[in-house]
């Protein structure tokens, strides 16, 4: 892997969006030429919150190799994953030895959220010392339940002491159970179980309150409904220690994608409404979402071939997350800059790992008006996964320079 470091003769078409303190490549006469055909943009490289690798355990769906190959072709150097692999990311000794096959195999440098409970059984906390010591930027469960209250108490408690950040994925067991679909007129239209919008701000609420009690620092990855947005709003008018995200997808599809049981748009949490996502925009466009993820869930080819509510849930999405933010900008939703705020520069402060970040450096440079088409042969992740496959989208990632 090779390092650049930044030239001054850079072209007047090139939109410079990196940070002062980062590190910066210098283009090759080549890279240069190409720079100078059209406009393009240089960004620092994209952190990514949550993303799921399937390395270990799940390799028939993707590997460290394949899935970091495609992040970094999608711009991401820096990659945060949840601990819901198998076995569980709970393992402080073990952890090292993932970072550095993601760097030597994918490329990319990986920064792992630790089991908050043993197992992620939801019963007793985990050895979050030995997580700390291990590298872990935080502790979840992941998309697990808690046995009760008490202990979703008592593990917060416990890792406030350590001072480890804890993420959430709102979702009440008892109201989602068995949905997979946003609970409105597509769904019962089509028969499928519903997850109505309550189960995610029932238990946004309650963690709130419970940050509040504990003091905790916590991050709420991939809200997707109005009230959640109302919520943190909410919380932060208080001051509470709390950042939150949106997957990618979320701002540009709806249940309506879910016509004629479109499995590609199966994922949980659930695609909701058309108002929903309006306000997950206007929520990014306040401040009150201080991040975009990807989700990205790479599938086999054979996971989304069984009857809708039977099949995998999953979004592949490393590979068209930047022609998506490219799009947000011609949108008006957001600025260059609020884009790189929201995919790079504030992803890394919540993963706390900003210093190692500007350190590291490196750069993605991107065209944002490369047309494309989503298929097997332009898609770098093992998984082709995606409701937006055989469209034609706008803005791609033309090279990505790292360390």
């Amino acid at each position: 892997m090779t390092h650049h470091t930044h030239a001054d003769n850079t072209s007047a078409t090139l939109v410079n969006l990196l940070p002062d303190n980062f590190t910066t490549p210098v283009f090759s006469d080549d890279q240069q030429h190409t720079i100078e055909q059209s406009p393009h943009w240089l960004l620092p490289p994209l952190v990514d919150l949550c993303a799921h690798l399937r390395e270990p355990g799940q390799e028939q769906h993707g590997t460290l190799a394949s899935e970091g190959r495609a992040a970094r072709a999608g711009g991401f150097l820096h990659v945060v994953t949840p601990p819901d692999t198998k076995p569980v990311l709970e393992n402080g000794s073990l952890l090292k030895g993932l970072r550095e096959r993601a760097y030597d195999d994918g490329g990319i440098h990986l920064h792992i959220i630790g089991a908050l409970t043993a197992g992620l059984a939801g019963e007793c906390p985990s050895n979050i010392a030995g997580l700390k010591k291990g590298g872990c930027i935080a502790v979840s469960n992941a998309r697990r339940p808690f046995a009760n209250d008490l202990v979703l108490l008592r593990t917060l408690e416990y890792a406030a002491t350590f001072g480890m950040k804890v993420f959430f994925y709102p979702d009440e067991p008892s109201l989602s159970k068995d949905g997979v679909a946003h609970e409105g007129y597509i769904a019962s239209y089509h028969g499928l179980q519903g997850i109505p919008w309550i189960a995610e701000t029932v238990a946004l609420s309650k963690q709130l309150l419970m940050v509040e009690e504990t003091g905790i620092a916590a991050h709420f990855s991939q809200l997707t409904c109005k009230s959640s947005v109302e919520l943190m709003r909410w919380a932060k008018g208080k001051g509470l220690p709390v950042t939150c995200d949106v997957a990618m997808h979320q701002l540009f599809l709806t249940d309506d994608n879910l016509e004629g049981f479109n499995a590609q748009a199966y994922v949980l949490p659930p695609l909701r409404s058309n108002t929903d996502q309006q306000a997950l925009r206007k929520g990014l466009q306040d401040g009150t979402i201080d991040a975009i993820c990807s989700h990205h869930e790479p599938l086999s080819s054979t996971a989304k071939k069984a009857p809708f509510a039977e099949c995998t849930p999953g979004i592949s999405n490393f590979d068209t997350f930047m022609a998506l933010g490219c799009q947000l900008v011609r949108d008006g939703v957001l600025s260059k800059d609020a884009l790189v705020e929201k995919i790079c520069l504030n992803p890394a402060k919540i993963a706390g790992i900003e210093a190692q970040y500007a350190k590291i450096g490196g750069a993605v440079l991107v065209n944002p008006e490369q047309l494309w088409e989503v298929n097997s042969d332009t898609m770098y992740s093992n998984g082709k996964n995606t409701p937006f496959y055989q469209q034609q989208l706008q803005g791609r990632v033309v090279e990505t320079f790292f360390e």
